[in-house]
């Protein structure tokens, strides 16, 4: 299984996700919830995944490291400010909002399951890879950094 680690990117594992999220939500009936609520609670959500994930690509740009998920080893510098200081991965945590919204949206119990599989898989093929590199740049440094940061939130 090794071989998945930084191997797929993790906006292609969100839209591959929210494809089996609508397969899935088309095996039954959705719940009954008025179109203009959940169309703005899922507006609203992904909304807040935008404002955090555009966040993070400008801390990115203003440290001038990359933001190429695949090649963790690329990466130039330590980004602890601006969302940083809340999450060890806002880019990741936004599209975790974009699938909840789309989930909202979807309004079915059966898109629900893949949003802790989405978590799981990011955790252990994109997550635990790059904490490793990032820990062998950057040394006691990113280890202090993971003390003071929750990996999601």
């Amino acid at each position: 299984m090794d071989s998945l680690e930084l191997k797929i990117p993790p906006p292609v594992v969100a839209l591959l996700t929210g494809l089996l999220m609508w397969l899935a939500s088309r095996l039954n009936a959705p719940v009954d919830v008025p179109f203009g609520l959940r169309v703005g609670v899922a507006v609203a959500i992904a909304c807040a995944g935008a404002v955090i994930g555009v966040s993070a690509m400008v801390s990115f740009l203003r440290a001038k490291t990359t933001m190429n998920p695949i090649k963790a080893d690329a990466a130039s510098s330590l980004v602890a400010d601006g969302v940083f200081r809340f999450t060890r991965n806002p880019m990741y945590l936004s599209l975790l909002l974009y699938l909840s919204a789309w989930a909202v949206y979807l309004s079915n119990w059966l898109a629900l399951p893949f949003l802790p599989m989405f978590v799981l898989y990011i955790n252990r093929f994109q997550i635990a890879p790059e904490e490793r590199v990032l820990s062998s740049l950057f040394g006691a440094q990113y280890v202090a950094y993971k003390g003071r940061v929750r990996r999601w939130l």
